[in-house]
C-alpha cells in the first residue's frame, strides 16, 4: 500500500459532512491492491520523502502510519524556515503525507460516549485520552470526556488537553475535568456560534460591575476593599462547581477573564483566555494576534510555576495542564499548540521542527491541525515570529560593548569546535 492511500485520508473540517476515515481501512484484495497502488518500492520512497527511515517489516497500514507520525523530521533554522513557509506548494505536499490517526468507533472501546460527542467522527486517541475519576463522594464508575492529553515542547508529558467545546450536558464534566487535572488556564479558540452553533457558554459572563479596562483600575478598586466584596462579580452553579468572575479585560483579538472555582470550602483561581479573531474553517487576518495570545499564555503559566522548578522536565509542578479547545478540538486547538511549542523550539535552540511537531501531535490526539492552509498559516507565524526573534537578538548585540562581543563570539567559536569534534 503506498502512501497515496495516506494521501487520500484528508482531515474533516471541524463540523464534518462525511465520517473521516478508519485508521484501520477496509480488507481489499491483494491482488487488486497491488495493481492500482504500485509496489511495496513505491512505498518506501514516500516515507524517504518524509525523512523517515524506510520499515520493511511493517505490515499494515496503520503500522505505517505510526512509523511515519513517530520518525518524520524536517528541522528547519531561522533561514529556511523563512523560505520554507514561502514556499506553499511543498507544505502542501509534506501536509498530505502526514498520516492524520483518526479513532474508529471500534478502537474506543467507552459504551454510550456517542452521547458525549460533539462530531461523531471526532473521538479521542485511546492510549492518551483523558479519563474522568468518580468523585470520592460519589462512588462510581469512571466518566468520559472527549479530550486528549498533549505532549508540550521536548515530549513534556501532560502539558496540554486538548478537547471539544463543552456541550449543554457536558459543561459539568468540562469543569471535573479542570478540577481534576488543576488546570489553571483555558484557551478558547472559537466563538460560541459560527453559522451553527460550535460551543456552549460554559463560564458565568462578566456584569459591567467586574470589567475592567486598565488594570490601573484593578489595583484602586482593591484598596479599601473589605471582606464584604467578597462574593462580587457573577455568580453561577455549574454541574457540582460555584464559579465566581473576578476581573475581565478586553485585549487586542482576545479576552481575559479570571474566575475563581469553588468544591465545598475550597477555592481555585481559573484564567480563560477567549480568542474570537479565528473564523471558523480559516485562519486569522494577521499572525500577530495568535503570537500576542501564545505570549500572553506562556507569560501567565510560567508565573504560576514554584520558585526554581522547571516547566519542561518537571511533571505537572503546579499548575497543571493548558485546556485549549475549539469547537471539534483539532484544528484550530492544534494550531494554537503547535505555535506554543514552536515558538520555545525556536527560542531554545534556534531551529523549529514543524513537520515533527505535529506528528506529536497526532499521535496524541488524531486530525491535530485539519487543513492545508492551517498547516501554511503556522509556518508563517514561526516565520514571523523567528524574525521578531533575530531583530531582537540584533537589537541586544549592537547594545553590547565590543568585548562583550568578542566574548560571545569566542563561546560560539568554541560551542562549535565541541560539536564538530564530537561528530
Amino acid at each position: 500500500m503506498s502512501m497515496s492511500a495516506v494521501r487520500s485520508a484528508s482531515p474533516p473540517s471541524e463540523d464534518p459532512i462525511t465520517p473521516p476515515p478508519m485508521t484501520t481501512p477496509p480488507r481489499k484484495a491483494s491482488v487488486r491492491l497491488q495493481e492500482r497502488r504500485g509496489s511495496n518500492l513505491s512505498l518506501l520512497l514516500d516515507v524517504s520523502s518524509l525523512g523517515a527511515e524506510p520499515v520493511c517489516s511493517v505490515s499494515t497500514p496503520k503500522e505505517v502510519w505510526l512509523q511515519l507520525l513517530h520518525t518524520s523530521t524536517r528541522p528547519l533554522t531561522h533561514t529556511l524556515l523563512q523560505q520554507a513557509a514561502k514556499d506553499t506548494n511543498t507544505l502542501n505536499v509534506e501536509y498530505q503525507k502526514i498520516p492524520p490517526n483518526f479513532v474508529s468507533t471500534a478502537e474506543l472501546d467507552v459504551p454510550g460516549h456517542n452521547m458525549k460527542d460533539r462530531y461523531k467522527t471526532i473521538l479521542p486517541n485511546p492510549e492518551s485520552r483523558v479519563i474522568l475519576r468518580s468523585p470520592e463522594e460519589e462512588a462510581g464508575p469512571d466518566r468520559y470526556i472527549n479530550a486528549n492529553y498533549i505532549r508540550g515542547y521536548k515530549g513534556a508529558p501532560r502539558a496540554y488537553i486538548a478537547t471539544q467545546g463543552p456541550m449543554v450536558h457536558t459543561v459539568g464534566d468540562f469543569w471535573d475535568m479542570v478540577w481534576q487535572e488543576r488546570s489553571s488556564i483555558i484557551v478558547m479558540v472559537t466563538r460560541l456560534k459560527e453559522n451553527n452553533e460550535k460551543c456552549e457558554l460554559y463560564w458565568p459572563q462578566p456584569t459591567a460591575r467586574t470589567k475592567r479596562v486598565k488594570e490601573e483600575e484593578e489595583d484602586e478598586d482593591k484598596e479599601g476593599q473589605g471582606k464584604e466584596d467578597e462574593d462580587e462579580g457573577e455568580t453561577s452553579r455549574l454541574g457540582r462547581f460555584l464559579l465566581r468572575v473576578r476581573d475581565s479585560r478586553e485585549k487586542d483579538g482576545f479576552t481575559v477573564t479570571d474566575m475563581e472555582i469553588q468544591l465545598c470550602s475550597e477555592r481555585r483561581p481559573v484564567r480563560h483566555y477567549w480568542f474570537t479573531s479565528w473564523p471558523d474553517h480559516h485562519i486569522p487576518q494577521c499572525t500577530a494576534l495568535l503570537l500576542r495570545l501564545v505570549e500572553e499564555v506562556e507569560t501567565y503559566s510560567r508565573s504560576l510555576l514554584p520558585p526554581g522548578s522547571q516547566p519542561i522536565t518537571d511533571p505537572a509542578p503546579g499548575p497543571g495542564p493548558i485546556i485549549v479547545h475549539c469547537s471539534a478540538g483539532i484544528g484550530r486547538t492544534g494550531c494554537f499548540i503547535a505555535s506554543s511549542i514552536g515558538c520555545q523550539q525556536l527560542r531554545e535552540t534556534g531551529q523549529v521542527d514543524i513537520l515533527e511537531t505535529v506528528c506529536q501531535l497526532r499521535l496524541d490526539r488524531g486530525g491535530m491541525i485539519q487543513t492545508t492552509e492551517q498547516y501554511q498559516f503556522l509556518y508563517s507565524t514561526l516565520a514571523q515570529y523567528s524574525s521578531q526573534l533575530q531583530h531582537s537578538q540584533e537589537q541586544n548585540q549592537n547594545q553590547q560593548s565590543p568585548e562583550d562581543q568578542v566574548s560571545i563570539q569566542l563561546q560560539n567559536l568554541q560551542l562549535d569546535n565541541t560539536q564538530n569534534q564530537r561528530h
